[in-house]
């Protein structure tokens, strides 16, 4: 079993703004989920593709979770991360490529360490390009500690040996089509890791600070007992609510902003409860245990469909053409575009209230509400 660093890079957004949650989360066992494992198993294939690109040994990874979406999209991966070599060629005749490196940050983070998917040193620029295989969220590149952390760590190998100036960063997510990059000197890069990471990084390994929520919550392994987070949605459920109009616009927005994650928590807190019910034997006060509803199944389909057949019923069966997202597997993008392209649309997305935040470009007011009188 490999180590597993106590302020990791993976999970250093959330170290950063919640100091002692590094600390509070040793209390619980290392429990891999399902999602995890399955990107545990795309990094293994996307690394041996990329060795085999590269005339490197390697042998290919057996997993569970293969399947051809994985297969199309460490594929995908594997030419952005060709592309990014062919880009440091342009600059430097012989780059220095390195996959699924160790990088150690311990000089700001104490026994900080991480790896990195793909390294590339450029003479004056360093490469790090991190794969996400998750389809979640999609991940911003722009001021990312984990990828920042992973910089850090490349320059402690290579800063001595070359006259580095910038750090060209990419989170590639290819479930999601999205590809984030940030740019960087190194001189922001370490006054960043001097000024906001060590000071934080100090505080983090000795479990001081304050307790801090938000979406960095979102895979701490304290999360559903967390008690700070508990107050702060709480905080919302005390407010002395009214019939909606009359609601302050200053309240409305509030709600706006944390009725989402409001939901997210209460879902992970009854997750926790029927957990240890179900495993451990814990009651709860006012709960108990029941069996679900279930529907019906048949034993064999085959043998149904013979009794009835028998039986004198013949129209038995329904035939449905394949969905969309099948399809394309089954041809491949290119043919389905060539084949099936103009006989498939995209229907307008359904009119959504969302932070502003949100990637996606807004919409005039005027349009919202025609859309929405046309619903009606």
């Amino acid at each position: 079993m490999g180590q597993h660093a106590i302020l990791s890079a993976s999970a250093s957004k959330r170290w950063m703004n919640c100091t002692p949650s590094a600390l509070l989360e040793k209390q619980f066992a290392d429990e891999e989920s399902i999602y995890a494992a399955e990107g545990t198993a795309a990094h293994a294939l996307a690394e041996h593709k990329l060795k085999r690109f590269l005339k490197k040994r390697s042998k290919r990874p057996v997993s569970d979770y293969d399947c051809d979406e994985m297969e199309e999209c460490t594929d995908d991966y594997v030419s952005f991360a060709m592309e990014q070599i062919e880009k440091a060629k342009q600059s430097c005749s012989d780059p220095v490529v390195m996959i699924e490196q160790r990088l150690d940050f311990s000089r700001w983070v104490p026994e900080g360490f991480g790896t990195g998917d793909l390294v590339i040193v450029a003479d004056d620029t360093l490469y790090i390009v991190d794969l996400k295989y998750g389809k979640g969220i999609a991940v911003s590149a722009e001021w990312n500690p984990q990828m920042l952390l992973y910089s850090l760590g490349a320059l402690e190998l290579f800063d001595s040996l070359y006259d580095i100036e910038k750090v060209n960063m990419t989170i590639h997510q290819p479930r999601l089509e999205n590809v984030s990059n940030f740019e960087i000197t190194v001189h922001d890069l370490m006054e960043w890791a001097e000024q906001e990471l060590m000071p934080k990084a100090e505080m983090a390994a000795k479990g001081e600070g304050e307790f801090a929520v938000g979406d960095w919550c979102r895979f701490c392994k304290a999360k559903n007992t967390c008690r700070a987070r508990a107050e702060e949605y709480l905080r919302l459920a005390r407010m002395e609510f009214k019939p909606p109009e009359l609601l302050s616009e200053e309240e409305i927005a509030e709600v706006l902003k944390v009725a989402d994650e409001l939901a997210k928590w209460s879902a992970d807190v009854y997750a926790y409860a029927q957990d240890e019910a179900i495993t451990h034997g814990r009651v709860w006060n006012g709960f108990k245990l029941v069996e679900g509803r279930s529907n019906r199944k048949y034993v064999n389909e085959e043998e149904v469909a013979d009794a009835a057949k028998a039986a004198g019923y013949e129209d038995i069966y329904k035939k449905s053409l394949i969905g969309i997202t099948e399809m394309e597997k089954l041809m491949g993008k290119k043919d389905f575009q060539k084949i099936l392209g103009s006989l498939v649309y995209k229907p307008q997305g359904k009119i959504t209230l969302v932070p502003e935040s949100d990637k996606r470009p807004p919409i005039q007011t005027e349009t919202a509400e025609a859309d929405f009188k046309e619903d009606e």
